[in-house]
């Protein structure tokens, strides 16, 4: 039934309930051409709910009971080496390992077109628009190979046997953790529980062995019965080698056991392959091993679905055609005691080192593959590495997630501000065989490691700053850089042009990771070219008044024209990092141009772009509003560049209640806890949140004027009317800075809700195609509620908690090393602690945010590092924060602990 068949059979009641719910429509129900605001004032919140915001709250977990299962893909392998989900009942699916992602050919985790009703009509979604938002991928639909793990209990007399899969318990509970998860299964009629427990290693700052091309799963199976049992564990894996060619009736498939040190593996491969095909981007090689050197190898399972006495017969060798399904298994038999446990431990790797070809046409890195590549020359030898060295990967990667998880800070918002890191282990990027590290915006979609998308995020500088670095030195300021002018080219081998946005997330992600860097070596390496391409930025203010004003193409896919509120706070900011790394490089003469730009901006900008209301962008005098822009109306970017300034310990380029107002104006006119009425009214847009679902709209025209959004609309204008989270988490993340703590949280809330398992797939935040790049944005509100800065190369370290200060604990890093900050307020009494959990940390000056309005009593300050005193050698007793200078500067190693005491 159309919208308008629909309304036609629909009663005068419901009519009327539409116009009473919404006063806008009563108005104008069907203006689709001149839309009215219809974003309600008040949001209507539940204060329990919203007091429910602050509170620990336990672990996140999904359950089988609940239907809550079926969606689940949570990216369990290293970065940059394909997308392999484990689902909700603890099984691999997508294998997403081929290398057949590519812009316009296949996008997305699912390559398909779904139909939606936008209010209006029925419109194509294709995965870059959100398919996989409105009918999410499905595991059972996507499984791809044969993997999974049997118990075979022998209780009563009789031989029971379950599989990890869901049909086979009473409950199933998944408890993910990013980028670790548990899964338990429990059945009445079973003797034993199981726990799988998964993870690739992850351990930040360490690029290189977070990016192996495996994941774990480690089994643990607990007698829930008063007698001993005996058990098999059995775990098996289809040989992928080519999976889905229908060509091969000459090649044959070869799986053959191999030792590894206390432990077994399996290798698959094939064999007698055309030449053409062996650099196909499906040829390479899978393992799966054990570890457990009495484990059992069967090179091929002789029936299927499986039998446990097949599984406990040694077979080392199969060679079958190409057509027969080739599964192996490796079997543990163990006696468990009653009431104990005992664990398991699994491997599975897969190596396929060809580069889509159509990758190898532009990008001259991708000629010889993956990094992986040049350390493994198969998947084999990927898990002897790991066997090798895993009693360090898993306990690193371990210690990290503990050390996440032992927080104050919400499990809900722990998850969703970090979650969206995954992206660096799915198919959206890549590590070429050079180093040089590459992405989408999404799996597929959208090709060259967008400037204007990129510099959005915030994860992977804070977590693995050598990948961003890479980014600025191989791509930014090299490949993209053109020397003569000082232009970025935004797409590097996929465009010509420079995004004025992009250009100054350059040059701020820059700032930023030399903050994270030891020393100021990258700085001095990079200056001459980071110098031009920020001379660039200021060069783009054609009239003088410190406003960017040069048409260019920006992260909204369009030139437009005049003073536009986000790019020109954006271009200040990124200004000023200029010259506060000129101050750093000593080059005074370009840091006084810098700051005297930012200073003759920054005061224009709130003179000029400031409506007593909001940030505005200015026509220019020449076209006026012919053409698209955001012009009087509420912007969801409008004060982005004072938003950067936070995450850089930097001066505000913003007047601080002419920004809170601004916020104010986006809770007030773009922020709702149901998008529903707005996106059937405001059409085109793309649809990452639907109705009954709460956002922030991109644009909105609160005024409700005509043309609002110039005279000549084109398509750019669906943009203004959807709700993308990375854009989202930017908003809350600058709430937090600024103390509007608790809009902060319902907004990364109503995101996280969003993409709860029982709608969709927790770990996909969607935008132009899945894992979003831009989400990455989600961990700047992790940042801002830590009030955390840190600057290497000065040994500088602060903290200033938002959310519930008087006890916090959470997890940071730095350049080389990662811990736990923790403080609490008793009485007139602080204690403020950093500890060490890896690497080593180099300090000379420490802030702390003060919970109380108080002088510090500098005699009774004191500082002590693992117990013993240090001597300070200043004291800033501030008014909202204390900072203390050491004598010496402090090397804390693992397990050091500084502590910091006042009343």
């Amino acid at each position: 039934m159309n919208r308008r068949n629909f309304f036609r059979n629909s009663s005068l009641i419901s009519l009327g309930v539409l116009v009473t719910q919404f006063p806008a429509w009563s108005r104008s129900i069907f203006a689709w051409e001149q839309p009215i605001h219809n974003i309600e004032t008040d949001k209507a919140i539940d204060p329990q709910w919203l007091a429910s915001l602050y509170e620990r709250g336990e672990k996140i977990k999904y359950f089988k009971s609940k239907n809550e299962l079926k969606y689940i893909g949570m990216p369990i392998g290293g970065l940059h080496t394909g997308t392999v989900y484990i689902g909700g009942d603890g099984r691999l699916w997508l294998w997403q390992i081929y290398n057949e992602s590519y812009d316009g050919m296949k996008e997305g985790v699912e390559p398909k077109i779904v139909l939606w009703n936008n209010g209006k009509e029925q419109v194509r979604i294709r995965p870059r628009d959100g398919s996989a938002y409105i009918e999410p991928a499905i595991a059972d639909n996507l499984r791809v190979l044969e993997q999974g793990f049997a118990i075979s209990v022998y209780y009563k007399g009789k031989q029971l046997i379950k599989e990890l899969r869901e049909n086979h318990w009473d409950e199933i509970v998944f408890e993910p953790s990013y980028p670790t998860c548990t899964v338990t299964y429990s059945s009445a009629d079973f003797p034993v529980d199981v726990k799988l427990t998964a993870y690739s290693p992850f351990i930040p700052l360490d690029i290189e062995n977070s990016s192996l091309p495996m994941t774990t799963l480690h089994v643990e199976v607990v007698n829930k019965t008063d007698q001993p049992l005996d058990v098999l564990i059995s775990g098996w894996l289809e040989n992928g080698v080519h999976k889905n060619r229908k060509d091969f009736s000459s090649v044959r498939k070869v799986s053959v056991s191999k030792d590894l040190i206390d432990g077994k593996a399996l290798f698959f491969e094939c064999q007698q392959v055309s030449e053409k095909d062996l650099i196909a981007s499906d040829y390479g090689s899978m393992a799966i091993s054990c570890q457990h050197s009495d484990a059992i190898a069967v090179a091929q399972i002789k029936e299927w679905p499986i039998n446990p006495a097949d599984l406990i017969s040694e077979a080392g060798s199969s060679n079958i055609g190409f057509n027969e399904l080739q599964v192996g298994s490796l079997t543990v038999k163990r006696k468990i005691p009653a009431a104990t446990k005992v664990k398991i431990s699994y491997a599975i790797s897969w190596h396929f080192n060809n580069v889509h070809p159509k990758l190898k046409e532009r990008i001259k890195d991708a000629q010889n593959g993956y990094w992986y590549g040049t350390k493994f020359s198969n998947a084999y030898h990927v898990l002897e590495y790991y066997n090798q060295e895993r009693n360090k990967l898993d306990e690193n990667t371990l210690l990290w997630a503990d050390t996440w998880n032992d927080s104050t800070l919400p499990y809900w918002f722990l998850d969703r501000t970090f979650v969206n890191i995954g992206t660096l282990a799915t198919a959206n990027t890549y590590r070429f065989a050079t180093g040089r590290f590459w992405g989408w915006e999404g799996i597929g979609a959208c090709a060259g490691t967008c400037t204007h998308v990129w510099q959005y995020g915030q994860a992977m500088g804070r977590i693995f700053p050598e990948l961003e670095r890479n980014l600025r030195e191989v791509t930014d300021l090299d490949i993209a850089f053109k020397p003569e002018t000082g232009a970025i080219i935004f797409r590097a081998e996929y465009e010509s042009r420079p995004a004025i946005d992009g250009q100054a997330g350059v040059v701020l992600r820059f700032y930023r990771d030399h903050q994270m860097s030891r020393d100021n070596v990258f700085l001095k390496r990079n200056w001459a070219n980071l110098k031009k391409a920020i001379q660039f930025i200021i060069d783009q203010d054609k009239n003088g008044d410190g406003m960017t004003d040069t048409p260019m193409e920006n992260t909204l896919d369009a030139v437009w024209e005049g003073e536009i509120s986000w790019i020109v706070g954006l271009c200040l900011a990124a200004v000023q990092a200029g010259g506060a790394m000129a101050t750093e490089m000593g080059d005074r003469n370009f840091a006084k141009l810098c700051y005297d730009y930012v200073k003759k901006g920054s005061v224009n900008m709130d003179k000029e772009l400031f409506n007593g209301d909001y940030y505005i962008h200015r026509p220019n005098t020449e076209s006026g509003r012919k053409n698209l822009g955001s012009y009087n109306t509420c912007h969801i970017d409008q004060v982005y560049g004072q938003a950067w300034t936070f995450q850089l310990g930097m001066p505000r380029i913003n007047d601080q209640k002419q920004t809170l107002a601004a916020l104010r104006a986006l809770w007030k006119y773009n922020f709702t806890m149901d998008v529903g009425p707005y996106i059937k009214t405001h059409l085109n847009g793309r649809p990452y949140a639907l109705a009954g679902e709460g956002g922030m709209v991109m644009n909105t025209n609160p005024k409700n004027e005509a043309k609002a959004y110039g005279e000549n609309e084109t398509w750019q204008l669906g943009y203004f009317h959807e709700c993308m989270s990375g854009f989202e988490h930017q908003v809350a993340a600058h709430m937090m800075a600024e103390g509007m703590v608790e809009e902060s949280l319902v907004l990364t809330r109503v995101i996280h809700d969003r993409y709860h398992a029982a709608k969709r797939n927790p770990f996909n935040e969607i935008e132009c195609s899945d894992h979003y790049a831009r989400a990455m944005a989600s961990y700047g509100t992790f940042v801002n509620a830590c009030g955390y800065a840190y600057h290497g190369p000065n040994k500088y370290l602060a903290f200033a908690p938002k959310v519930l200060p008087e006890k916090f604990k959470s997890p940071f890093t730095t350049a080389e090393a990662w811990g736990s900050y923790e403080q609490i307020q008793q009485d007139t009494e602080q204690t403020s602690q950093l500890s060490v959990a890896y690497g080593n940390l180099q300090l000379q000056k420490f802030s702390i945010g003060k919970v109380r309005d108080e002088p510090v009593q500098k005699d009774r300050l004191k500082a002590v590092l693992n117990n013993k005193p240090l001597k300070l050698s200043r004291v800033e007793d501030g008014s909202d924060k204390l900072t203390v200078t050491f004598q010496k500067e402090l090397q804390l190693n693992k397990g050091d602990l500084l502590q910091i005491t006042w009343s």
